[in-house]
């Protein structure tokens, strides 16, 4: 069915207001967090020697994304709080009702720019902010904190189902593991094999490992040791380097379908991270909802006419996002450490908040 032209010029009318105030409010605050953090980092990128075009390029550059992808609901929000108490308190939505446009006919195009910053959002959370998020750890390694992370202590993880693998230390520079310790267990948890080197170097012309006073002891059903040492061995530990960098295993580095599979080997390998890896992946895919329920419950509230204007509408909206910022946080702790699933943890705030979106829809026409 075709739009009147009436529909059409409050359909641009709107989604302009929606989009430029949203804008502005994140330039606006953008430009204030840049500022403060210039200020609190800006010894720290001098005493590192980082250049101005570093800093702008790959930190700042870098940063954005993250900030909006972050904030985006909260920010969303506020900007709909705000233009469209400016409407109601210039009689606008008054014109608009009266021109016999139904309520739920208003809200069209607020859907709409929702659903375009939604998407936005979605792309920037799954695909883009990844590869942000590596450059700012790289930066930050080099130009602000002290010590690059090159060297991590006390590894132990399961590498497949029945394998343990420890290494006191591993250099990611130098792809190099010491003390290191493989373990094959039985499925009654009886030892069957361990490896053990001083020292283990990944060669990546051969996909093996270098091992330094390599030692093989074996255990066969009927408890007889085999032991076989070697000063210098190449060994297939079914091991890559990444395996063993502490840093290749930041979710927040990883895309989203990396991210999968990164939570589909560690369910396999048993390890601890499940839970954190899927909040954060049930977070990117259901986070951009919370744009939109933000966006009802904004009109709702701000489009009536009160006594106390846009300042009334501001307190009582920007008091409703921290409120849902802290429900979300709640949830996430208690499937953290709870046994509350990550799913439900993620939807649960977005269904309660959906739901009163729905009911504030509801009532506002009457």
């Amino acid at each position: 069915m075709r739009q009147s032209p009436l529909h059409y010029r409050l359909d641009r009318y709107i989604l302009g207001k929606y989009l430029t105030t949203f804008l502005l409010a994140l330039a606006l605050i953008i430009i204030i967090v840049i500022t403060f953090d210039v200020s609190e980092k800006l010894d720290k990128f001098l005493s590192h020697k980082a250049t101005l075009w570093q800093i702008v390029s790959i930190y700042y550059f870098n940063f954005i994304p993250g900030f909006v992808n972050l904030y985006s609901p909260l920010f969303i929000f506020i900007a709909v709080i705000f233009f469209t108490s400016k409407m109601a308190g210039n009689s606008e939505i008054i014109a608009i009702l009266s021109s016999g446009i139904r309520y739920r006919r208003m809200l069209r195009p607020y859907a709409y720019g929702a659903a375009i910053v939604a998407v936005v959002v979605f792309i920037l959370g799954n695909f883009v902010i990844p590869i942000s998020n590596r450059h700012l750890i790289d930066f930050e390694e080099q130009y602000v904190k002290s010590k690059a992370t090159n060297y991590y202590s006390n590894l132990h993880f399961q590498a497949e189902r029945g394998v343990q693998v420890y290494a006191e230390s591993y250099d990611v520079k130098q792809q190099r593991a010491y003390k290191f310790r493989r373990e094959v267990l039985a499925p009654d948890g009886r030892l069957l094999q361990r490896e053990t080197a001083d020292a283990i170097a990944y060669d990546t012309a051969t996909g093996l490992w270098s091992c330094t006073q390599y030692t093989l002891r074996t255990i066969d059903s009927l408890r007889n040791e085999t032991l076989t040492r070697e000063h210098k061995a190449e060994k297939d530990f079914h091991l890559l380097p990444e395996d063993l960098n502490v840093l290749s295993t930041r979710v927040e580095t990883m895309n989203t379908p990396q991210l999968i599979r990164y939570i589909q080997r560690e369910e396999m390998r048993g390890t601890g991270t499940v839970k954190a890896s899927k909040i954060e992946l049930f977070q990117r895919l259901l986070n951009p909802l919370a744009i939109i329920v933000m966006t009802f419950i904004g009109v709702a509230i701000a489009a009536r006419k009160t006594r106390g204007g846009t300042g009334m509408h501001l307190a009582l909206g920007i008091a409703i996002a921290f409120s849902f910022i802290v429900f979300m946080k709640v949830t996430t702790v208690f499937a953290t450490n709870g046994n509350l699933p990550p799913f439900m943890a993620v939807l649960l705030p977005q269904v309660v908040y959906a739901l009163a979106a729905a009911y504030l829809i509801h009532k506002a026409p009457k």
